[in-house]
């Protein structure tokens, strides 16, 4: 899967080497493996999977169908159309803010947090909080790919991640 990775340097800001998983949406095999290694991360009960704008929209919908659980969008702040959760958080590259409907989670809801990408952490940790504002208990946040080399694994800690693939890349 690794070489369905296109590495996209100075994007979307100078200094910023983005990895492009376009190519690998192309090819259904590996689109289909993608998932099914995400799926392998999955463990215990799972109500709701929480999916993060834009690229986790992807992946979360699809391992809500494998899990039979609701899908909750995180959005960006402003986009969502009712009463909302919101929490901020950094980026490499930037300031930003998720939201989620109130109404998308109950209290006792499991919820599984799902994205393309784990970089610095934030935008896992925001959806943790909104989760918790919403009195449901995130269990873990699944990803395609972890940038190792900026520790969003621990910023999340205590919170259980799982990836499918890491950067740099370790070759087993």
């Amino acid at each position: 899967m690794y070489d369905a990775i296109r590495d996209v340097p100075d994007f979307p800001t100078p200094g910023i080497l983005f990895r492009d998983i376009t190519p690998l949406l192309l090819v259904p095999e590996l689109l289909r493996r993608a998932v099914e290694a995400m799926h392998t991360g999955v463990t215990g009960d799972v109500d709701r999977v929480l999916a993060i704008e834009s690229r986790g929209f992807l992946f979360g919908a699809l391992l809500a169908q494998k899990l039979g659980a609701g899908l909750v969008p995180a959005r960006k702040k402003g986009k969502l159309p009712w009463k909302t959760h919101t929490a901020e958080y950094v980026l490499e590259y930037g300031t930003d803010a998720i939201e989620i409907h109130q109404d998308a989670l109950e209290p006792g809801h499991r919820v599984l947090i799902v994205d393309d990408l784990l970089a610095t952490g934030g935008t896992v940790a925001a959806a943790a909080q909104v989760v918790r504002q919403a009195g449901a208990e995130p269990v873990g946040a699944n990803v395609l790919i972890e940038l190792t080399e900026l520790a969003g694994r621990a910023a999340v800690s205590p919170l259980a991640v799982h990836s499918v693939l890491s950067y740099p890349r370790h070759q087993s």
